[in-house]
């Protein structure tokens, strides 16, 4: 039984094969012929491969760049750093985590055809990584195992739903349509971004996209050459505070820490353009594939997919979004230090994945104002909500490192601080609440729905009877 669960947990934890299979279910229910199928499936999947090897050039450019930076800054403390803090948690609550992800798939689907909120969350390692937090709050509370992986499936489930839907009115800002959804555990850092862009009055016609360049400049409107000049430049500042005794002994192997710096920008613009050319094979294949499900199994179900989605929309939100996104955990750090709590040191890569997707959906909403404070307000968040999600972690919240994203601290507060507040039985309570809300806020959406529909109508005959 074990050994069927790993295997089910290392199927359903790689998200290019449990996107691929979604495109070879959606593509059969469809009956599309046997070629259609192998083409659309394969596609999918080596397109999800495409988008994970780029993620992963662009982390291993970023990983050794956080290094340096604690040591330019002079700062040691918490990293938020999802990697990181899941290995000892699946060592010590592997099992309770695995099952928790397991059926919290299973129930999100479930929602998905019982709500309003048709969103299908298709990040298999996000999810786990959730999931395991989830196991680590509910363990700690006194919940047997069994009981755990009751109460946890249903939170997974719940914000595995939730997320996408809150982001899903800015993303129909960026795609245009509403044909795909955001799933990451940074969904609400996000939303949060394009509520904010939506409120200080940034003008959506003034896009990063369209920034006025002079005509000897022009290779600017080049996104890989923006993204190589910005990061090179930055690798380059930061590696010449560093030193070179430094840069050389502990980070580049020897190798001449401008030329490593220079090398290592460009490893990162190389991941980006790998990372978008995957998205595009995905968008291209996943979507039409899920119509197939949309019509069968989950009327209008929608893919909710990882936060490199979004890129292909505005490469130079990105690259705003991220630097805005970052000054902010700097700032963050400084003020931690000075009133002497613990220190949450940026998370490089969390701050560029959902400070990107950040910039992306506040440029839409609020062009380039929108891009910067939008992007600002997620690396704020993402700098405190690890702070304040450190006691409800247990022995896990002495180590070095924490979940980084915001949905882990939407989810982990809540279930932390009801099991510090009352325990057990209130954390089952707001379980129970919040199932309840999503399913009473689904109601009122079709409520809702249903009156615009008659305002609609109303005015089209009204049209007519005019005419």
């Amino acid at each position: 039984m074990n050994s069927f669960l790993e295997i089910l947990v290392q199927v359903f934890s790689q998200p290019a094969i449990l996107v691929a299979l979604i495109a070879l279910v959606g593509l059969l229910l469809q009956k599309k012929g046997g070629a259609d199928v192998m083409k659309g499936t394969v596609k999918t999947f080596v397109g999800f491969l495409v988008l994970s090897a780029g993620a992963a050039v662009v982390v291993g450019a970023l990983d050794p760049f956080g290094t340096m930076f604690s040591e330019v800054f002079g700062v040691q403390g918490v990293v938020p750093n999802n990697e990181a803090i899941v290995g000892p948690v699946l060592q010590e609550y592997g099992t309770v985590a695995a099952l928790i992800f397991f059926f919290g798939m299973i129930i999100n689907v479930v929602f998905a055809r019982l709500t309003r909120f048709k969103y299908i969350y298709l990040s298999g390692h996000v999810a786990l990584y959730q999931s395991a937090m989830i196991a680590v709050i509910l363990m700690v509370a006194g919940f047997e195992p069994w009981q755990a992986v009751l109460w946890g499936s249903i939170a997974e489930a719940v914000i595995t739903t939730v997320s996408p839907a809150v982001v899903q009115p800015f993303m129909r800002r960026v795609t245009g349509n509403d044909t795909v959804a955001l799933g990451h555990t940074g969904g609400f850092g996000i939303a949060l971004s394009g509520l904010v862009a939506s409120v200080t009055g940034g003008d959506p016609e003034k896009s990063t996209e369209k920034l006025k360049v002079p005509k000897s400049l022009g290779f600017v409107r080049d996104s890989t050459v923006v993204v190589a000049l910005s990061m090179g430049l930055i690798f380059v500042i930061v590696a010449l505070v560093a030193g070179p005794a430094y840069v050389q002994a502990e980070i580049s192997d020897g190798q001449n820490y401008l030329l490593w710096a220079v090398m290592s920008a460009g490893q990162f613009a190389a991941g980006v353009f790998i990372i978008l050319a995957g998205v595009r094979v995905i968008l291209a294949e996943i979507v039409p594939a899920f119509k197939g499900i949309s019509e069968k199994l989950v009327p209008n179900a929608k893919p909710a997919l990882d936060v490199p989605i979004t890129f292909t929309f505005a490469p130079n939100a990105v690259m705003v979004g991220f630097f805005s996104s970052l000054v902010a955990g700097i700032l963050g750090m400084a003020v931690m230090g000075a009133a002497g709590t613990a220190v949450i040191i940026p998370g490089i890569v969390a701050h560029f994945m959902t400070g990107g997707a950040s910039g992306v959906i506040g440029n839409a909403v609020g062009g380039r104002r929108g891009a910067v404070l939008g992007s600002f307000a997620n690396g704020l968040l993402i700098t405190i909500v690890p702070l304040l999600l450190l006691p409800v972690l247990g022995e896990i919240g002495t180590a070095n490192s924490t979940f980084g994203d915001s949905d882990y601290g939407v989810v982990g507060l809540y279930l932390g601080w009801l099991g510090l507040g009352g325990g057990q039985g209130l954390i089952v309570a707001g379980i129970v609440a919040a199932t309840l809300a999503l399913f009473g806020a689904s109601l009122l959406a079709g409520r809702r729905a249903k009156r615009l529909e008659r305002r609609a109508e109303a005015e089209r005959e009204e049209s007519e009877a005019t005419a």
